[in-house]
């Protein structure tokens, strides 16, 4: 009687366990027929009652029932999670052969690869670099620079003015005082950064712009240095073939004084639109350091000499790439500074 319990039993096991799609219908069948109160525990409950000869034989088949089950149980529990892993992985199955979305890599302004160029001469030829405000007391500006304020070369600079002694500069040169009140000869700095002036804006005129300021002194320093100096690094930066001329001018700051001007890289000194068929492109202003200035900022003109120059980083750039407009350098617009 108790065998073919046993046999019904698990005949009946294997056929619930084969039907058995979760987890928790499978828990809920171990407990059925393997639990304390399960159905193999309650025969098994009743050997008490048979004979001495059955007892061994019912025993054994009662722990190969309960072995079946087990491993029914575990091979069925296999089962389901394979196929629960299988639905998840096709239900979050990504493609990954689809094309990633492009991501911009950015690069350095035109004006940013020109400035670090620059750096990259003067340093080569012993420069150091220093900076220094943009927005500056009038005396560093101008007074200090030989433009008192009854000078007529302050009418030429429309500046802004924050209050009557403060304003933002209108040239990187300010730095020139600032360095040789602190530092005595030998000096040999460039000072690279914006400058402002009330200019309207147009094609070659911005009131934000950028300059590079030079400034060298020490014993015996001449025009020649100067020339030298200018034509080394504008052949750095437009070629070997790039050549330089200078014109006598005025500035207050500096005696005697020259514009530079290059000859024009479109038409080699024949005359084009680009240079107002003059074949010469003015560059920068430069010129020997005024005696005047040298005193006010502590060095013996008697003793000490030096020269110094202003150039628009603007102009150099422009220059370089061929740009018709200054304005693209500030617009950010991507199909233009895409090209670089």
């Amino acid at each position: 009687m108790m065998k073919e319990q046993l046999e019904k039993i698990k005949e009946l096991a294997e056929s619930e366990l084969e039907k058995c799609g979760a987890a928790d219908a499978l828990e809920a069948l171990r407990v059925k027929y393997l639990g304390k109160k399960g159905e193999l525990t309650a025969i098994l409950k009743q050997m008490g009652g048979l004979s001495a000869e059955e007892r061994p034989v019912v025993g054994q088949l009662a722990n190969s029932v309960r072995q079946t089950i087990e491993e029914k149980l575990s091979a069925r529990a296999a089962e389901l999670k394979s196929e629960l892993a299988a639905k998840k992985l096709k239900e979050e199955t990504l493609d990954v052969t689809l094309p990633a979305k492009s991501r911009t890599v950015g690069k350095l302004h035109p004006l940013t690869v020109t400035l670090n160029e620059v750096k990259e001469i003067f340093l080569g030829m012993g420069f150091e670099v220093v900076e220094g405000p943009e927005v500056e007391y009038d005396y560093y500006n101008f007074e200090a620079l030989n433009i008192p304020p009854d000078h007529p070369a302050r009418d030429t600079q429309d500046t802004f003015y924050i209050t009557d002694n403060v304003l933002l500069r209108t040239q990187t040169s300010s730095v020139q005082a600032r360095v040789m009140e602190k530092k005595k000869p030998p000096i040999r700095v460039i000072s690279p950064g914006r400058v402002y002036r009330s200019d309207a804006v147009d094609a070659t005129h911005s009131p934000l712009f950028h300059q590079v300021e030079g400034l060298v002194v020490d014993k015996s320093i001449t025009m020649a240095d100067l020339n030298g100096t200018l034509e080394l690094m504008m052949k750095r930066i437009y070629g070997e073939d790039c050549k330089i001329r200078l014109r006598p001018h005025h500035f207050p700051f500096t005696e005697p004084s020259a514009e530079v001007d290059m000859m024009c890289f479109n038409c080699h000194g024949e005359g084009c639109p680009m240079c107002k068929n003059e074949g010469w492109i003015e560059i920068l202003g430069a010129g020997m350091v005024h005696p005047h200035v040298l005193e006010m900022c502590g060095i013996d003109p008697e003793v000490y000499s030096g020269f110094a120059f202003g150039i628009g980083l603007e102009r150099i750039t422009m220059g370089r790439y061929q740009i018709s407009d200054m304005r693209l350098l500030y617009e950010n617009d991507m199909r233009f500074l895409g090209q670089f």
